[in-house]
Order: structure tokens, then sequence, then C-alpha cells
């Protein structure tokens, strides 16, 4: 996503590293839309919710705020992908 870190020469890595990349940017969205202050109710924030809760939601409860500052989306982006580099060169054979 912002470097050459996951690449994928087989169909199935390319997959890998493009579902990769969606949910990172799902997770910005969902940073950056939690400035505002939006209905809860609005498809949008639902969908994005339920596709990144699961992800943000065990590193919140584990990992400390820095008073107003959530750095949950930041870690999260970051293992998503480092794990989606790994499993693209798991898939491709690389590891």
């Amino acid at each position: 996503m912002f470097g050459p870190s996951c690449r994928g020469d087989s169909p199935a890595a390319q997959v890998i590293c493009l579902f990769g990349t969606i949910l990172a940017f799902a997770i910005i969205a969902r940073a950056l839309l939690s400035w505002f202050n939006l209905d809860p109710r609005n498809p949008l924030i639902q969908a994005l919710d339920a596709v990144t809760e699961p992800i943000i939601g065990p590193i919140r409860r584990v990992m400390p705020r820095l008073g107003m500052l959530d750095l949950s989306p930041l870690v999260a982006i970051i293992l998503v992908q480092v794990i989606a580099s790994a499993l693209a060169q798991l898939v491709d054979g690389g590891l």
C-alpha cells in the first residue's frame, strides 16, 4: 500500500495484497470520520465499524491511550500490512 512491501506474482497473492490495502483504507476512513460528529446509524459508519472493529478493538483493549490520542488505528494498519505481505509471500512460496 505505502510501498513495495506487499507484492504478489500469483493472482492469489495479488488478492491478498488488495484485501490488505482495502482494509487499511477502511481503517483510515474510520479514523478520519471519527473526528466528525456523525450519526452512528448511518450505513457507511455501521459498515466501517463492522469491518474494522474486529481488528481495532483488541488492539485498543491492550494498548493504552496517549491522552486524547488513540494510536490503535495506526498499529492496526501496520499489522494488516505486515500480515498481508507475509501471506502474499507465503502464497508465492517466498517464505
